[in-house]
């Protein structure tokens, strides 16, 4: 199979970065627990707000995301068996091409740059399967979809969801 993986909120924990960011920054202790659905910016005071949605506009944010638990060891094991893509959204932020391809240097070096498509609209992907966080994007999507699980899309429907990359390995391996 050809399968595209999205990377925010599927491979790179970018809703725990904004949280973590908020709490530095606003001297909180919010657990990811609080988020129950909506972006982090739509769960906070709105005098806050405007500070979340400047997160990925700063310098280093997409470079020090950490790795969806289990997201490294599973994708490994499914680039051995199908052809894998990592499909970004990467030119919304100035800063975000750059880092996300350094990012994926370290964390998944076994998906060399042939197979990284950085890009803005992902509807002209065209292959078998798109694991991705964002209906937007599944939506529109000519093939198979997972949608995989985030406080912001909670209320999202239309989609095969999966929780976990032991959910998707049991799927695809």
């Amino acid at each position: 199979m050809v399968i595209f993986v999205d990377m925010d909120d599927v491979i790179a924990d970018t809703y725990g970065k904004h949280i973590e960011m908020y709490n530095t920054e606003f001297n909180k202790n919010l657990p990811l627990a609080h988020f129950k659905s909506g972006e982090v910016w739509q769960n906070v005071p709105e005098m806050h707000q405007d500070s979340i949605r400047k997160h990925a506009r700063t310098d280093g944010f997409f470079r020090t995301l950490k790795p969806i638990k289990d997201s490294v060891l599973v994708l490994k094991e499914i680039c051995q068996k199908h052809e894998v893509y990592i499909a970004s959204a990467a030119t919304q932020f100035p800063n975000s091409l750059r880092e996300k391809s350094d990012w994926l240097d370290e964390y998944f070096p076994f998906i060399s740059w042939h197979y990284r498509i950085m890009c803005g609209h992902k509807f002209i992907l065209k292959g078998d399967l798109l694991i991705d966080d964002r209906t937007l994007n599944l939506d529109k999507f000519d093939g198979n979809t997972l949608l995989f699980n985030s406080p912001h899309n909670a209320h999202d429907n239309g989609h095969e969801r999966v929780s976990s990359w032991n959910e998707v390995g049991n799927k695809l391996l």
